[in-house]
């Protein structure tokens, strides 16, 4: 039996650049503590501390780093996630659920905690070396984004990286950070080598909307930016549109599709909101709090896309909706794509330069 220790009678103060407010239980343990602010509304060194939340790295002692994925919906089968939960703080973001393994909450924890695996170049490049590896595309940020704002301290992904052009080593990166283009010079090289491709995800092209759902995101104009670099050297270049927020941004595609043409991106794709456990409280809260006139159409819509839920899970289903609405916003998508010209797939990367790097020097083979 599940306790629940309810001490709350007031609400905290707003954290400022968090998507979410709050901290949802963790569905896998038995007891929820609250804090009374009610009791300490005078104690305001301690409501300040609230107020501003710092963003804490912690050791993630990981004895692997690539993983495969089962699921048929996505369109890879190896990911790469250097670091555990994101500072990006997207009140929408998948991912969220996964802080509840580590015992913490989907909800601010999420984009708090940061769990950093300083050991990533040193496993990935022991993983590449192995007799077994078969070389195919290995997806950068399958769940986090590697480019979130702890990459600029501990350079994780850079220095995979540097490793994947040195084995010539297909990479697929997805981001909607513009930090991106610190690593130009290493991904121009490897587009020569057409073993690079890069997905940008723009869910808006309005900064005040970024401000609150993606709050330490790179601003849409850079995200562009970025589009337009990366194209520019070379890089081959996708957008998502993720995710389509039905009632909130659906009516923006056709804008982004050709904001995307014009910054150069050769392909298109969407993906339609997923609220899936502990996402959907955070994302709940964040609408009633940042769009509340907005939240029953907002909220009706998504129902509307998913059978009469906010979530399906069903493989074939949960990516792109169901029901009269999502097919229309798919077919928005296609028809807009197809005028810009971005309803092409991207080029294959190459596999038959691979050359297996040597493993690192002393390290205990662990695979």
């Amino acid at each position: 039996m599940s306790v629940r220790c309810f001490i709350n009678s007031s609400q905290p103060p707003q954290a400022k650049g968090r998507g979410s407010q709050i901290n949802p239980p963790n569905r896998f343990l038995p007891v929820l503590y609250e804090q009374d602010f009610e009791q300490l509304e005078h104690d305001t060194e301690y409501l300040e501390g609230l107020r501003h939340l710092p963003t804490k790295y912690y050791p993630d002692h990981s004895l692997s780093l690539v993983m495969e994925n089962q699921s048929p919906d996505i369109g890879f089968r190896y990911s790469v996630n250097p670091y555990r939960g994101c500072a990006h703080g997207c009140a929408y973001c998948y991912a969220r659920p996964t802080h509840e393994y580590h015992g913490l909450s989907a909800g601010t924890d999420f984009e708090t905690k940061i769990f950093v695996k300083e050991r990533a170049p040193e496993l990935f490049r022991d993983w590449l070396a192995r007799d077994q590896w078969s070389p195919e595309v290995i997806v950068f940020s399958g769940v986090t984004d590697c480019y979130q704002p702890a990459e600029k301290q501990f350079e994780l992904t850079r220095s995979c990286l540097k490793i994947a052009a040195e084995a010539r080593q297909p990479i697929s990166i997805i981001t909607k950070n513009a930090l991106i283009l610190r690593d130009l010079d290493l991904l121009s090289r490897m587009a020569e080598d057409r073993i690079i491709a890069v997905n940008v995800s723009i869910t808006t092209l309005q900064q005040e909307l970024t401000r609150t759902l993606e709050p330490r995101t790179s601003a849409p104009a850079a995200r562009l930016r970025t589009v337009r670099e990366l194209s520019q050297a070379g890089v081959p270049v996708n957008v998502m549109v993720a995710p389509v927020i039905p009632g909130l941004n659906d009516s923006e595609i056709p804008q982004i599709l050709e904001a995307a043409a014009d910054a150069g991106a050769q392909t298109a794709h969407y993906v339609l909101l997923r609220l899936p456990y502990t996402v959907k409280p955070v994302f709940l809260e964040w609408l009633e709090r940042t769009r509340p006139d907005e939240k029953a159409r907002i909220e009706s819509r998504i129902r509307a896309c998913r059978d009469g839920n906010l979530y399906t899970a069903q493989f074939g289903k949960r990516m792109k909706g169901t029901g009269t609405l999502a097919e229309q916003i798919g077919k928005l998508f296609r028809v807009f794509a197809k005028k810009h010209g971005l309803d092409q797939s991207l080029p294959a990367l190459e596999t038959k330069y691979f050359r297996p790097p040597l493993p690192t020097s002393g390290q205990l083979r662990l695979f």
